[in-house]
């Protein structure tokens, strides 16, 4: 089992949840996360942590594709370790359907 961060991230992109994780499985995209599956040792701290209820154990139905999107961007986006400020329209995109097809970016974001 690991975690996954799924859609709900985007454009929210909260990094409470970085502080947290004790082995820094965290990766950092332009305008989302992604947990390292390989990396994550299945603790669980951070998904309470996330306020957009974005992260999930991979147990739940029905993440497959995004157990594939962290999976390749934990690849080849940089590791986050340490807490940011939030975009500043975070909470306006909180709870938004359809935010993968409308936002999602493979650009790497800036990591620590």
């Amino acid at each position: 089992m690991t975690y996954v961060v799924t859609e709900n991230c985007i454009k929210c992109k909260y990094t409470d949840c970085v502080e947290v994780c004790p082995v820094d499985c965290f990766y950092e995209g332009d305008n989302m996360l992604v947990i390292h599956p390989d990396e994550c040792i299945d603790c669980g701290v951070c998904e309470p942590e996330c306020p957009a209820d974005a992260i999930k154990p991979d147990t739940e139905p029905g993440l497959e594709k995004w157990l594939g999107v962290n999976a390749e961007y934990a690849k080849s986006w940089p590791n986050i370790t340490q807490k940011k400020d939030s975009p500043a329209d975070a909470k306006e995109h909180d709870g938004e359907d359809g935010k993968f097809e409308k936002y999602f970016s493979s650009k790497p974001g800036a990591g620590d």
